[in-house]
């Protein structure tokens, strides 16, 4: 008996809320991720592999090889059928695209990059929800040794236990907001600060360092090797990453919105949509027209988690 749309429906919110708690999407490149895809590819013996996680209506990719568009309309991926297909072996594999009606006229397989080989292990939840896949494609025809299947789907194990690992991290981080939240209310703000701490930090332009003032920093941006950091109408441009960055800034003070932009929280005026308006700061010669920053929408619920939104 097939289950009815109703319960297939239901399923698939119950899918989409386990996927969105894991706040992956749109994030940034990960080593990790990118060595599991790089592996799931050299124990295929296939130029190509991802690790792909199906959103309501995209498949997007947490890691590539061989491959370049991050993105793809979840009806035309290989991935949308293997969560739903994975066979007794725990893997879902097409060993020729065009002999397979379902994939034939697929515009990857007719098109660039001409795939005529898919195999795919589902990334399972511990409850059993399949997020997406880690998979390996070919531009030929091919059969994998049940030795390579059963690597591909302990690989995929391994992307899961990373997923849930980043997932307790970002859950203890919210735990210890709030209870920094509770003990600024208690007025006990000094046992938040480690001692000695300054309101300062120091970046490097060209050959020296210079002084900058936490409490003048609107938002981060981030530039490839470098960030920019926005003070008011001054910006200053110097050489490091979003995570150097994350880790100097006070995280009571700083909220990461974007896999590109961290903001200062006490400068928020306002959010509208998928953006948030900064106000600048007077003492540092800031305009008093509002500044525009985006929001990520994996990072949203956690921007507003730290706010009081009544």
């Amino acid at each position: 008996m097939k289950p009815s749309s109703s319960f297939l429906e239901s399923y698939e919110l119950e899918r989409l809320a386990a996927l969105h708690s894991y706040e992956i999407l749109d994030t940034e490149s990960d080593p990790v991720f990118n060595d599991l895809a790089q592996l799931a590819a050299f124990v295929c013996g296939t130029p190509m592999s991802l690790v792909s996680l199906l959103d309501e209506d995209w498949q997007w990719s947490k890691a590539m090889v061989g491959l370049e568009t991050r993105t793809l309309p979840r009806e035309q991926t290989f991935c949308d059928t293997a969560v739903r297909a994975v066979g007794a072996n725990g893997v879902f594999e097409i060993p020729d695209t065009t002999t397979d009606a379902r994939f034939a006229n697929n515009a990857l397989v007719t098109g660039t990059p001409h795939i005529r080989f898919y195999v795919g292990a589902p990334l399972l939840t511990p409850e059993g929800y399949p997020l997406g896949t880690l998979c390996a494609l070919d531009t030929v025809p091919r059969i994998l040794s049940a030795d390579q299947r059963e690597a591909l789907r302990l690989l995929a194990r391994q992307v899961m236990a990373h997923l849930e690992l980043r997932r307790t991290r970002l859950l203890l981080d919210s735990e210890r907001q709030k209870l920094e939240g509770v003990i600024r209310l208690a007025g006990r703000t000094d046992v938040l600060a480690p001692p000695n701490s300054r309101p300062d930090i120091f970046v490097k332009q060209e050959q020296r360092l210079v002084r900058l003032s936490i409490a003048d920093l609107l938002y981060v941006e981030a530039l490839g090797d470098y960030v920019n950091l926005y003070l008011g109408r001054e910006r200053l441009t110097v050489y490091g990453t979003m995570k150097d960055l994350e880790t100097k800034l006070p995280s009571t003070e700083f909220a990461r919105i974007h896999r590109k932009y961290i903001v200062r929280l006490d400068r928020i005026v306002a959010i509208e949509g998928d953006s948030v308006l900064l106000s600048g700061n007077p003492a540092a010669g800031a305009g008093r027209v509002p500044v525009r920053v985006s929001i990520g929408s994996s990072y949203k619920a956690g921007l507003l988690a730290r706010l009081t939104v009544i």
